[in-house]
């Protein structure tokens, strides 16, 4: 195993698709990377009825990941098996299996045995929106940010291993400048603003928030591949779909992080690397 290593931990399968290049950028150089999901997205919306039916999609949605994965030369894939908690207000946010309904020890402690076992010097999950606001999202912010102190307290969880200090936790998300474009592109091009009812100079990252500028163009292709594995997932009548090829080099030719939690100082302005001060 490589002697750095990168941990990306989300709530659904595909929400490694923000951190694609910075995956695919790391693993170049040496770095092993692994992906931990809460959930197997259970709930979410099947764009051809052939693929999956409500009751097989977690089990589809696991297979399109591991081929996500290895589109993103990721070899360490772990999932919590908590369930995925639907958008907000709605009623699968009941259900007890849901993971914004998990016992906040068990979550973490869950977590805390993954990170001591595969060690990783830099963590990223979702910032404290989620995103665009999803429970789990936000559930998940929550747990890694306790996990990424717990992991390093002996006395804390000692049946997950020796503890093990993870050296920087990253918050990622998008810019609010990618996603003004995006929604001055539905707007021009005449398609439904989704975010019409969010504010979204309260989504994403300020540009005083913004730690690492991660320019990941070159991936662009690698990164279109990986996340046509997710097929459940896209809908050819989304607007998505048809954003034109230059905007969608735009969108996914660069990456941004928050630093939210170090142990080796501060990211200095112009460095633009995850592993910045780590031996």
């Amino acid at each position: 195993m490589s002697t750095k290593r990168l941990l990306g931990i989300f709530a659904h399968p595909d929400d490694e698709g923000m951190v694609g290049g910075a995956l695919l950028h790391y693993n170049e150089i040496g770095v092993e990377t692994g992906l931990v999901y809460a959930t197997r997205g259970e709930v979410g919306e099947i764009s051809d009825p052939s693929l999956a039916t409500p009751e097989t999609l977690g089990t589809v949605r696991e297979k399109e990941m591991s081929a996500a994965a290895a589109s993103l030369n990721v070899n360490h894939l772990w999932f919590l098996d908590y369930r995925d908690s639907g958008m907000a207000g709605t009623g699968e946010n009941q259900d007890p299996r849901a993971f914004i309904n998990a016992n906040s020890a068990h979550a973490i402690g869950k977590l805390v045995a993954i990170i001591r076992t595969f060690q990783p010097q830099v963590m990223v999950t979702f910032d404290e929106i989620g995103g665009y606001g999803h429970p789990d999202h936000i559930a998940i912010y929550k747990y890694v940010t306790g996990a990424f102190h717990s992991a390093a307290d002996d006395a804390l969880f000692p049946e997950a291993g020796p503890a093990h200090a993870v050296s920087k936790l990253y918050y990622a998300s998008f810019s609010r400048r990618q996603l003004a474009m995006l929604v001055d592109w539905l707007e021009t091009a005449g398609y439904d603003n989704f975010l019409k009812d969010m504010d979204i100079q309260q989504l994403g990252l300020a540009d005083d928030q913004i730690s690492v500028v991660l320019d990941v163009e070159r991936w662009h292709e690698a990164k279109a591949r990986s996340w046509s594995q997710h097929r459940t997932q896209i809908s050819p009548n989304s607007p998505m779909s048809h954003m034109p090829p230059e905007l969608q080099r735009k969108w996914r030719g660069t990456e941004f992080f928050q630093l939210a939690a170090s142990r080796v100082g501060p990211d200095l302005v112009g460095e633009n690397n995850l592993f910045a001060h780590i031996p």
